[in-house]
């Protein structure tokens, strides 16, 4: 039987992890909180590896606060670098293989098209800079790894954009949102789907990929779209990012070509709203 060792157990995608396994008694799940498992002490680490005999780790603890990174860069980078490298070592020491998730946030989004794994990256903000400096240690450390960037996450758990909208909509008449950052949001079920795959195929082929549900929108559209589903009646104003002040720059455009992904594990990936009906759904059913 194999092990995964699931850590940041209590965010969203490690909940939703928890919704899609396949229980058929070939994989064991540990969903490890802070609680369970400080990934920023290397010797907690090492001893949590060495009692547990684990055969994957998927890291989805992080600092993911993009905007109060900026003035706690000390604790940003504890999580996202010296957490990774804690990690990295324990995994090396047992023949683990890691599976860390990324951002769109490493990229500067000047380019003009997609963006591929082998791209340039110039982070704008500590998020993002202590997200590719986790991957650079990473590297460091393992040869056998996947490190899995992603854009835009949101689902019926945790906090995140969808859930934002739906209060807003429902508290406000009017609303502003910013209309010239774009990307792909992407439903983290269908994350958790693709990440499962990868542990199932007993996948060799490592390195970085990139996963985002399909098509290209702004933080408006996304709203748009949200309230459209929800029947929502709001006054939707799209404006730009220079009229919504952030302690943290993010890229102007951000979307990611998953080509790679879908061909080395032969997937298809649904199309953003497709997946917004869904994460929806289950809103309502965890809610109502």
């Amino acid at each position: 039987m194999k092990t995964v060792l699931v850590t940041g157990g209590n965010g969203q995608l490690a909940k939703c992890i928890k919704d899609v396994i396949r229980k058929d008694g070939k994989t064991q799940f540990i969903f490890a909180d802070l609680d369970d498992l400080d990934i920023t002490n290397q010797l907690e680490v090492q001893t949590y590896f060495d009692k547990n005999k684990i055969d994957y780790c998927i890291n989805c603890a992080a600092y993911t606060a993009v905007d109060l990174a900026e003035n706690n860069k000390e604790l940003a980078r504890k999580i996202n670098v010296e957490g990774v490298n804690n990690l990295a070592i324990a995994c090396k020491s047992q023949n683990t293989i890691f599976i860390q998730i990324s951002t769109d946030f490493v990229f500067d989004g000047e380019r003009k098209g997609l963006y591929a794994e082998n791209d340039n990256t110039n982070p704008l903000s500590v998020y993002g800079q202590t997200k590719l400096d986790g991957k650079k240690t990473l590297q460091n450390s393992l040869k056998e790894y996947f490190i899995i960037r992603t854009s835009w996450l949101y689902s019926e758990y945790g906090n995140n954009f969808m859930k934002t909208m739906i209060k807003l909509g429902n508290e406000r008449e009017e609303l502003s949102v910013v209309n010239d950052q774009i990307g792909t949001p992407t439903y983290a079920k269908d994350l958790a789907e693709v990440i499962l795959k990868i542990i199932e195929t007993q996948s060799q082929v490592f390195g970085t990929y990139h996963y985002s549900n399909e098509g290209i929108v702004s933080w408006f559209d996304f709203a748009k779209e949200i309230f459209h589903q929800e029947k929502i009646k709001i006054k939707l104003n799209p404006i730009p990012s220079s009229s919504y002040s952030t302690p943290a720059k993010r890229p102007k455009y951000s979307v990611l070509d998953k080509d790679k992904i879908k061909e080395t594990f032969n997937i298809e990936i649904p199309f953003w709203k497709k997946s917004l009906t869904q994460a929806l759904s289950a809103y309502h059913r965890k809610y109502n």
